[in-house]
């Protein structure tokens, strides 16, 4: 049985650490720090043996270096000359084995062009993937290098894996992202009922995360370009009609930067 928990670095970072309880062998997802790192794994009597990234933004890279030349810890990440420190380069369909967990790589462009996630169907027999800064609770990451199209698609590979594939994304964003959600589709009772379960656990500061896929297909609107109120509400912002699903994606991530 392994532990999944979060490492809280900045304002609103998570550092997802999963370790085996047993053996006390442990790695990370995105180490953008390595104090609170360090700090955790010492608490827990953690030997850190690998870390994974998904993109090369320093909020997720910042303490690769000090880590691993602490830890001597093996790191996979994405191709890409911006991110020192990567033992093996991987991208779509490549595999890693993590304290005998199989994940699978997926690309997932649009955040950034390097984005990748990391997706497993057996962490502790339920489906989890980490994907960085392109799928988060109730919303999803700015386009800073790809285009919508990009990004769309990566969204909708992310939505096409099983419902209760369990979602570790990297920021608190959930109740900000939520406010967003209600204003583009605020006849959604499952999103209703979601701003009421969340808003309970930030009040007793506990984390959103993991979500599911299931309810991300259910309540946030970036995976729901399909369904009518979302388009009418685009429409509505747009001042026109939105063509293709496409447009509808570029619509309301605009009108979510401006949010």
């Amino acid at each position: 049985m392994l532990t999944i928990e979060p490492i809280s670095a900045f304002d609103d970072n998570y550092i997802w650490c999963i370790y085996d309880n047993d053996t006390k062998k442990a790695f990370v997802v995105d180490p953008g720090d390595a104090e609170p790192v360090n700090h955790f794994l010492a608490q827990n009597q953690l030997t850190l043996t690998d870390i994974l990234i998904t993109h090369h933004h320093l909020d997720h890279t910042g303490g690769l270096a000090s880590l691993k030349n602490t830890h001597q810890a093996h790191v996979y990440g994405p191709i890409n000359d911006k991110i020192s420190g990567i033992d093996t380069l991987v991208g779509k369909n490549d595999h890693c084995e993590l304290l005998g967990i199989q994940f699978q790589v997926l690309s997932i462009p649009g955040h950034t062009l390097d984005h990748i996630a990391y997706y497993t169907e057996q962490l502790n027999d339920v489906p989890a993937v980490f994907c960085g800064d392109t799928l988060f609770a109730g919303g999803c990451g700015r386009v800073f290098e790809g285009t919508a199209e990009m990004m769309l698609a990566s969204l909708n590979a992310l939505r096409q894996l099983p419902p209760s594939t369990e979602v570790y994304c990297t920021h608190e964003y959930t109740l900000a992202n939520l406010a967003f959600a209600s204003t583009v589709e605020p006849d959604n009772r499952a999103l209703a009922q979601r701003v009421i379960d969340d808003t309970t656990k930030r009040e007793q500061n506990l984390p959103t995360l993991p979500s599911t896929i299931y309810l991300e297909r259910e309540t946030n609107p970036f995976l729901r370009c399909q369904q009518l109120a979302i388009i009418t509400s685009a429409n509505k912002q747009a001042a026109k009609k939105c063509k293709s699903n496409i447009e509808v994606f570029a619509t309301i991530r605009q009108w979510k930067d401006e949010f």
